[in-house]
């Protein structure tokens, strides 16, 4: 029996998905995945993506999940797989691509501020990020290290057809057709980083006698403006949520996303 595991929205660390599920919005975290291959118990899985990235380390847990899954491992690119999504549909064992699909590959990026000495360590630690995800697109596509890195700093969006040239897929679903693709953009759906230190620092908690319908009441206001705030981006130029500065916050929670 085939098991189907989907990973949608944002990669997300464990401890905020509650507030994505909260907004009723999708996203995908380690834990989840992990809980499912440890369901499928070794049997063959096919997992969905359809995702514009997000948090490096969280992304490396997942692809480390899927790499180490006993059983045979098909992804799916249906939709996006792009900057921390795009690693991770390099993790079966066969990738397959929808000819409407698109694959997007670029460096990592974060916010931070500080002095000289801060802003160079931060560079530092991006160079090295860009260097750790390269391995997985090395792996999988057969090519050199430098060309691979050249392309995540041009920021490289592929179609169907582009992603099997360039090996990042085995196959173009449904058809063996030459396909090539049309320019798109795509829309991040991560919720503000902002938004989620508020949920973290303010007087509300999840779990501390305050219950959903609680939220729901005193942030019914805020959750049509966030909502509102990420349809308007669907118009604009993606942006990426601001992170803590690098000297405040763990220097592996740095993030992929467009």
């Amino acid at each position: 029996m085939t098991m189907n595991i989907d990973i949608k929205g944002p990669i997300i660390s464990n401890d905020e998905a509650w507030i994505y599920e909260w907004f009723e919005m999708d996203a995908t975290s380690p834990r989840m995945i992990i809980e499912q291959l440890e369901n499928a118990n070794g049997e063959d899985i096919i997992v969905s993506i359809n995702s514009p990235g997000g948090y490096v380390d969280d992304g490396s847990e997942i692809y480390t999940a899927l790499k180490n899954y006993p059983g045979y491992v098909e992804t799916h690119i249906v939709g996006l797989a792009a900057s921390a999504a795009s690693f991770i549909g390099t993790a079966g064992d066969k990738v397959l691509i929808s000819p409407t699909a698109q694959i997007m590959i670029h460096n990592a990026s974060m916010g931070n501020r500080g002095d000289h000495r801060s802003m160079d360590k931060a560079s530092e630690m991006l160079k090295i990020t860009d260097r750790a995800i390269v391995n997985a697109y090395v792996l999988k596509t057969g090519k050199e290290e430098q060309e691979l890195l050249d392309m995540m700093a041009k920021e490289t969006w592929m179609g169907a057809q582009e992603a099997l040239e360039h090996g990042f897929v085995d196959e173009i679903m449904f058809t063996n057709q030459t396909f090539k693709a049309t320019a798109s953009s795509a829309v991040t759906a991560m919720i503000p980083q902002q938004v989620i230190e508020g949920f973290r620092k303010g007087n509300m908690k999840k779990g501390q006698g305050i219950t959903k319908e609680d939220l729901q009441a005193s942030l019914a206001d805020l959750k049509a403006e966030i909502l509102n705030d990420l349809q308007l981006h669907k118009r604009n130029e993606p942006k990426e949520p601001t992170l803590p500065p690098v000297n405040q916050r763990k220097l592996s929670k740095l993030f992929l996303n467009l």
